[in-house]
């Protein structure tokens, strides 16, 4: 059961941000930090990627763990209040995902997720994105 009103509770769903997030810009401060420059939120490319390395053709999305469902991720579970409604909403985003993905690719992008939970690791995260970053198209 819900613990709070419905009033807070569509409070707290609209303070949900889509860009600026505290991961993501854990994600910028590390690529800016060893150099890379980047455009953010491309409104010309299939998904508005959150972070866009022209240079090296590569994109960034900075994912939820629960908006996105990150497949073994503990803050992945699903709520089990209203099943269908978040069913449905966390079904559509995946797919969303998985077709966005699809087109960036066929338009010749390499496109990397970062997931909210990876930004916990610094270190882990820099050694990734680097890697990501040095792979030749």
């Amino acid at each position: 059961m819900d613990t709070l009103t419905p009033e807070q509770r569509r409070r707290a769903m609209a303070a949900v941000k889509s860009r600026d997030t505290k991961p993501e810009l854990v994600v910028r401060r590390l690529l800016h930090g060893a150099g890379y420059r980047f455009r953010l939120q491309r409104k010309d490319l299939p998904g508005k990627p959150d972070i866009v390395l022209t240079r090296f053709n590569a994109v960034i999305f900075v994912h939820g763990c629960f908006w996105h469902q990150h497949s073994g991720c503990k803050r992945a579970l699903r709520p089990t209040t209203r099943r269908e409604y978040w069913e449905s909403k966390l079904d559509r985003n995946i797919e969303r995902d998985a077709k966005t993905k699809l087109e960036l690719e066929r338009l010749g992008w390499r496109v990397h997720i970062v997931w909210e939970c990876e930004t916990q690791n610094i270190d882990f995260l820099r050694r990734q994105l680097v890697q990501f970053l040095q792979v030749e198209k």
